[in-house]
This record gives structure tokens, sequence and C-alpha cells, in this order.
């Protein structure tokens, strides 16, 4: 019996273009994700290992779209040839089906080793970035809403009886944006 060919198709944001991955490879299926590939929660992921049966492959571009971490990595393509697929890498051109080599699990590891510290090389360049930022005096994350003069405007009315969902409405805030101003020094 011959089974599907699958792909799996991943990206980190929305912008950024999928056509480069898989392209030329007849798949009968293709399963695209939009997001971090730092955990396996992802949408299309799980559907794509829902889908898989006994003699499908599953083809991939690289290594590093299916898992950033080399423990992840090694369970889903343990336990999809277990199950008698067989995984694809493209662009490291490795085939994992129950009995693959020994120097392909070699290369597989040692791939997978990169990615993940790669991974870890993209979250210490943030934290980097974000420390030199704060230290320039840069504002990190999302601008107040409200002057510090409105934020007491608002303490003041709050104080005097004024409804919380009404000030919210008139100031442009959410309601837990106000309890949280409330709640702040």
């Amino acid at each position: 019996m011959k089974g599907q060919n699958v792909g799996y198709i991943r990206v980190s944001s929305l912008d950024q273009n999928t056509t480069r991955q898989l392209d030329g490879i007849e798949l009968d299926t293709v399963f695209e994700d939009h997001c971090s590939g730092k955990d396996i929660n992802r949408p299309q992921l799980i559907a794509c290992l829902r889908h898989l049966r006994k003699g499908d492959r599953l083809h991939v571009h690289s290594i590093d779209r299916l898992a950033r971490s080399l423990k992840d990595l090694q369970e889903l393509v343990e336990s999809l040839t277990e199950q008698g697929v067989s995984v694809q890498f493209h662009k490291e051109n490795l085939i994992f089906s129950g009995d693959s080599n020994p120097m392909h699990k070699l290369m597989f590891q040692m791939m997978g080793a990169f990615a993940e510290f790669e991974r870890s090389m993209i979250r210490e360049r943030q934290r980097e970035g974000i420390a030199a930022a704060r230290k320039q005096g840069k504002q990190i994350g999302a601008k107040p809403k409200l002057s510090s003069e409105q934020v007491d405007e608002l303490k003041r009315r709050v104080a005097i009886g004024d409804q919380k969902k009404s000030l919210a409405q008139e100031y442009g805030i959410s309601r837990q944006t106000l309890y949280n101003l409330l709640t702040s020094a």
C-alpha cells in the first residue's frame, strides 16, 4: 500500500514567505504554520500529526522547520517512525524510517543540536538588545495609554464615586487597564 506524501511548512511570522519550502515536490497534502518553532504546540503541526498514517512520508524543508529543540525533534521523528511514517528533511538530504542507518542518526542529532543552539543564541541576542535599549532609556513594550496626570484624575474620580465602566469608555481604555492603573502604586 502506497501512502501519502505530506508536507509540513513553517515560518516564524505571518509576513514571511513559504514558497521556497518544499518547492517542486509533489505533495498530496500540505500543513502550514506561521509561528515560532520553540515548542511543538502548533495548530497545523498537530493537525499534520493526526493526519499521518502508516506508509505515509512526511516532507519537511529542513530540521529547524520541524523543531528547534533537540528533544522535541527526536521525540517527533521517533514517534512517527514507530508508527510506520517516514520523515524526509530535504535541505539536509536525510530520510528516517524505522531502519535509518547510524550515520543518518548522528547527522540528525548534530543538526538538531545546531538548531537548538541557534534558538538559544537568538534569545541571548534578544535579551542583550533589550538590556542595551533600556540602558539608553528607550521605551520597551507598549507605551502607556494615559499620562500620569490622566491616571491621577482617574483615581480621583473613582474615589468620589464615578462609575469605572463609564470612566474606562471615556478614556478609551479597557476596564482591566483601569483596574491595573488603580492597583499600581
